[in-house]
């Protein structure tokens, strides 16, 4: 049953900031976390059923709420731009927090590579260009974003991914971009990309050690298809 009142005449146990300083954060809802970001509700409901609405636009899936845009938020009642993009930054963060987990890891085949750069592609409906940047024990030293681009294809520069590579010392690097269709069939633009970075990794002494297209129904490597080292 809705709580129509007011956050702030709740009982204290009901209202999500005071219930996370006394609980902690794994005590909340769902909507209880968004009705913190977005703050207020509107007259006819609270914060909290503001939040319990928009999960219900996502069919109460955290990943497709992950994939819903300003535009969409704000078709919820009580939900303007400002609460749209608070909620879109903080899921940014979280987004980012995920990647910040995939260095102290050693990469041994690209299984490794795909399970640690996963988390970073699973919630995205466009397209984006990632490296890891590896030591001489193929330890990963840091996930960079190096290009983006929309549904049907990305664009990376060449010159931004060796920077990364140079300022982290890497002794070599994993590239891997996502296929919002699930197709995991390489393009010609891929194919092309590819050849191109393994040239240039061979002048610069990098090792290029993989390029992996990611989806949902899986992955592609390169490497794996011996395609790596193709003309």
């Amino acid at each position: 049953m809705e709580n129509k009142q007011p956050i702030h005449v709740w009982a204290e146990d009901d209202r999500p900031r005071e219930k996370l300083m006394l609980k902690g954060r794994a005590a909340l809802s769902d909507a209880e976390l968004i009705a913190i970001l977005i703050g207020h509700g509107t007259r006819r409901y609270s914060a909290v059923d503001v939040g319990r609405k928009l999960l219900a636009s996502a069919g109460n899936d955290l990943q497709r709420l992950s994939r819903m845009s300003i535009s969409e938020m704000c078709k919820i009642e009580g939900i303007g731009k400002a609460k749209a993009v608070s909620i879109a930054a903080a899921i940014e963060l979280g987004m980012r927090k995920k990647a910040s987990g995939i260095s102290e890891v050693r990469i041994s085949n690209s299984q490794t590579a795909y399970q640690r750069l996963l988390p970073v592609f699973e919630d995205l409906v466009y397209e984006q260009f990632w490296i890891l940047t590896l030591s001489n024990s193929n330890q990963v030293i840091a996930a960079h974003r190096v290009g983006e681009g929309g549904l049907t294809g990305t664009v990376a520069d060449p010159r931004r991914i060796f920077k990364q590579v140079l300022d982290d010392r890497a002794a070599g690097f994993i590239a891997a971009h996502n296929h919002p269709s699930g197709n995991l069939k390489p393009s010609d633009a891929d194919i092309r990309l590819t050849k191109r970075l393994r040239e240039s990794a061979a002048i610069m002494d990098v090792s290029m050690l993989d390029h992996l297209i990611i989806a949902h129904t899986g992955y592609f490597s390169f490497a794996d298809e011996g395609l790596l080292g193709a003309d």
